[in-house]
């Protein structure tokens, strides 16, 4: 099946897959050749797109999914392919938001807040999650799940 992950930005990928993982809006969905067509809203998550044995993951911010014949896009808020996140950039992030949750704020940033240090550890589960073992830090538990 073709599949295509788009942001405002730009293309992030397009080719052929096996199968597609997307982290769902009510739940991981999987998404096979000639799936029945579906309209759905994504997540905050891993998005892995899988062919003959291999796996590309992104680090996606929301969106939506449609599937209609053999044809997969996903228009993301935010796409980052794995191969491409600055772990440091987005540690870096993950504190950032963490200390602007520990100030005393108003909702609305508290809810921004929330949201940045939820984009931030989802760039770095993917980032780590596909690193070499070498790479990861499981004394921070991001790592390995």
């Amino acid at each position: 099946m073709q599949v295509e992950v788009v942001t405002i930005e730009r293309l992030v990928y397009s080719g052929e897959a096996d199968m597609v993982l997307a982290p769902g809006a009510e739940g991981q969905l999987g998404i096979l050749p000639h799936h029945a067509p579906l309209v759905a809203r994504l997540s905050p998550g891993e998005l892995v797109i899988r062919r003959e044995g291999a796996e590309e993951a992104f680090a996606i911010g929301g969106g939506f999914i449609e599937v209609l014949g053999n044809r997969v896009v996903v228009l993301a808020d935010t796409a980052e392919p794995a191969a491409e996140i600055d772990v440091r950039r987005a540690e870096a992030a993950r504190e950032r938001a963490l200390e602007l949750l520990r100030q005393r704020q108003s909702r609305i940033e508290a809810i921004k807040a929330e949201a940045a240090l939820r984009r931030s550890l989802v760039r770095l589960r993917v980032a780590r999650r596909r690193a070499p073992r070498s790479a990861r830090h499981p004394e921070d538990g991001i790592g390995d799940d």
